[in-house]
């Protein structure tokens, strides 16, 4: 089911950390009150626009052959505070640390995803064929992101005053390479709900990278996205919450977190993409369930489950509905009908419920095909229970 990611592929995309409803809410400021951050807000808007529209040109990569874990290959560049891409390379695989730290951290956030993903699924880098791993720090002055380019890891070093340097999450590392392995995958469309789960995957693997390195269980991780990366005196432990959606952060430079948990709190909305970064909570609490469910360390049950689901059941405009049912069907392959129903119940719990399958196996996309009219006739029937938000 791995597709090959083509060169012309619309789909092989920019995809940035930071939501623009953050910079959204930082350019509508009073300069009066917020000297300086309206205009930050409108740029790194404009950027998030160009990342949409468009790819930024940087050399092409070529994959070298099957790799072991130590034999991974890393290259970190120095961007140098330009627009240029990759930039000065300054860290090498076989290199020791260096005296610049954000080289130091995109170098090890790199192993750690890798390491991840190869100890964990079996899989050899991004594209499953050993395509060395490549990043630029200091991007621009003071860039308020981090982005996958479709080709490489880029950072920006954060303004000091809301963002910190994006070097420091090894979650917001393993969550932009994970665009990748989507973009080699299921090639999920950046739109609408298929969207909300290209970055609901990023989500997942981000935070499944971080507690693969800490060894965490379940119960005891903090399942945030992108901890630490407020500058201090904003109030906010991350950018995401996937235990709890929507109390990441609530201070008046950057807004509120508008993420819901549950299919009650969908977001329709035209803003970003169909609110991408919004709405990838409502799989996201559903992950989270699913893991709490499974008990133990959540990459050993769950995250082997999403993991089947990402690169052999689900397609391009896949939607929740398709990714729950494929997700019911890949716990029961792996774990049996225990399995199943810890999966599915946490989509339940989220408001998306899979019914159980018939004794002729049924595929996910049959099941979800054949559920899906149901599934919208009854959140149509909620009415004015359902909540619709627009993103601030």
């Amino acid at each position: 089911m791995r597709r090959v990611a083509d060169e012309k592929d619309p789909r092989r995309t920019a995809h940035a950390i930071v939501p623009p409803h953050i910079f959204a809410h930082m350019a509508n400021l009073s300069d009066a009150h917020f000297p300086g951050l309206a205009e930050r807000g409108r740029e790194s808007l404009v950027f998030c626009t160009e990342l949409r529209s468009e790819r930024l040109a940087v050399r092409g990569i070529t994959p070298l052959a099957t790799m072991t874990a130590e034999g991974r290959r890393r290259t970190i560049y120095d961007a140098e505070h330009g627009f240029g891409l990759p930039g000065r390379p300054v860290r090498l695989e076989d290199d020791g640390p260096t005296a610049d730290i954000g080289v130091n951290e995109a170098f090890d956030g790199l192993g750690a995803t890798y390491d991840y993903y190869f100890q964990v699924h079996g899989r050899d880098s991004i594209d499953a064929r050993g395509l060395p791993l490549e990043a630029s720090v200091h991007y621009r002055r003071s860039f308020n992101n981090a982005f996958w380019n479709g080709r490489q890891m880029v950072f920006g070093d954060g303004d000091g005053e809301i963002f910190n340097r994006f070097t420091q999450s090894r979650d917001i590392i393993g969550h932009e390479l994970t665009h990748g392995v989507t973009q080699y995958e299921a090639g999920l469309d950046y739109q609408g709900q298929s969207g909300a789960l290209n970055e609901h995957m990023s989500d997942v693997f981000g935070s499944l990278v971080k507690q693969h390195v800490h060894r965490q269980t379940a119960k005891r991780a903090d399942w945030l996205i992108g901890e630490g990366i407020w500058a201090k005196g904003i109030h906010g432990k991350a950018l995401r919450s996937m235990k709890a959606p929507g109390t990441a952060y609530d201070d008046p430079h950057v807004g509120r977190d508008p993420q819901p948990a549950h299919m009650s709190g969908y977001v329709d909305t035209n803003d970003d993409n169909g609110g991408v970064h919004i709405n990838s909570g409502i799989p996201n609490h559903a992950f989270y369930l699913a893991s709490v469910g499974f008990g133990g360390s959540a990459w050993v049950k769950a995250g082997k489950v999403w993991y089947l689901a990402l690169t052999q059941s689900l397609h391009r405009d896949a939607d929740f509905m398709v990714a729950a049912a494929a997700t019911v069907d890949a716990a029961g392959r792996l774990f049996g009908t225990k399995g199943a129903t810890v999966v599915r119940t946490a989509w339940k719990q989220v408001g998306i419920e899979v019914q159980s399958a018939s004794p002729r196996k049924t595929s996910a996309r049959e099941q979800s095909t054949a559920q899906v009219k149901g599934a919208v006739k009854r959140a149509d029937s909620r009415g004015p229970e359902r909540r619709t938000r627009r993103a601030s």
